[in-house]
């Protein structure tokens, strides 16, 4: 199934002006006399005419398609033949991560805070329909960036984001919580958290829980991910001797994270490496696409470029023949 429209339709009307071309050029060629005088011309009468002398108003025609087909591409005829299912649409969706200083551990390369901004960045880009926000969290909380569907500037604002940049700490419920304010007033179908952390919380003046709550009360789900090697994982410490890297305790409150997820009806997950962490935001990516109701939407395709090549051949032929095998001598 195939449809075909014009972007430009008011252009089309250009194509008015070919009939007085024709009209002038009719005209023209009635008054046109030939240069050689001869006293009678009935010794021509009964010559066969030549099959160049039915080619004389190739020229013209050419000179007629070629601007007909230029008015079109001006025009911007588009061919809408695809129809595809969306299933993000009407997600919002934000992102919580921890840049608290355990971030920094190297667990996972080059560390948790950075191999966490690789993945969410991967999942951004995979949801060019959604709106999308990010909030970053250690000993208090703030909004990196609002909902939008700009994802160029989310990611930009993603990659900026830093283990220091705010009072240390983990603030799991102030995280949690400014991220239900930035999305309970949402409008869309599907609104969705996902919390990342290393920690237990252990700061702020709102308990994961009772944040989980607040976000139940809005129909927002929650998935939380706990980030951290199981025992021991390799931390960098600076030392008037450079970095050293000691070996400190893994300390993540499952329990807790895993009732926020049960209260909002979303799921916890545990990631262990780079590779259990993509694989875990590519699980989520998927179970999201599976609650929304799929939304059709049509792609078009330009053709203006095939009837402006097209002119430009027929005009190209004309300038060629003009001056080649239709020449008119004076």
């Amino acid at each position: 199934m195939f449809d075909f429209e014009f972007a430009n339709k008011e252009f089309l009307y250009l194509s008015v002006l070919v009939i007085p071309y024709i009209i002038w050029y009719i005209f023209k060629n009635k008054k046109s006399i030939p240069t050689l005088q001869v006293s009678s011309l009935d010794a021509f009468k009964n010559t066969p005419k030549s099959f160049k002398y039915f080619l004389q108003h190739i020229i013209f025609i050419f000179r007629i398609l070629a601007i007909l087909l230029l008015i079109i591409a001006l025009s911007r005829p588009q061919q809408v033949d695809s129809w595809q299912n969306i299933s993000t649409e009407g997600i919002d969706i934000i992102m919580a991560i921890d840049v608290s200083s355990s971030m920094l551990a190297e667990d996972f390369k080059p560390n948790r805070l950075e191999a966490a901004k690789k993945v969410a960045t991967k999942f951004i880009s995979g949801r060019p329909n959604d709106r999308i926000g990010l909030v970053v969290f250690s000993g208090e909380s703030f909004t990196q960036c609002p909902l939008t569907t700009d994802h160029a500037v989310l990611i930009n604002l993603l990659r900026d984001i830093k283990s220091g940049m705010i009072e240390d700490g983990t603030a799991i419920g102030m995280g949690l919580a400014t991220s239900v304010a930035r999305i309970k007033d949402s409008k869309a179908k599907s609104k969705v958290i996902i919390l990342l952390t290393d920690g237990v919380n252990n700061m702020g003046d709102i308990t994961p829980i009772t944040a989980s709550e607040i976000a139940k009360t809005y129909g927002i789900r929650v998935y939380t991910i706990g980030v951290g090697t199981i025992g021991q994982a390799p931390y960098p410490f600076q030392t008037p001797f450079g970095k050293q890297y000691q070996n400190i305790d893994v300390k993540i409150d499952e329990p807790i994270l895993k009732q926020i997820s049960q209260n909002t009806g979303g799921e916890y997950f545990r990631a262990t490496n780079n590779k259990s962490l993509s694989q875990i935001y590519d699980k989520i990516d998927k179970l999201e696409k599976t609650k929304i109701a799929v939304k059709e939407f049509r792609k078009k395709h330009e053709l203006f470029l095939r009837f402006a090549i097209i002119a430009l051949i027929l005009l190209l032929a004309e300038f060629i023949l003009k001056y080649t095998a239709l020449r008119r001598l004076p």
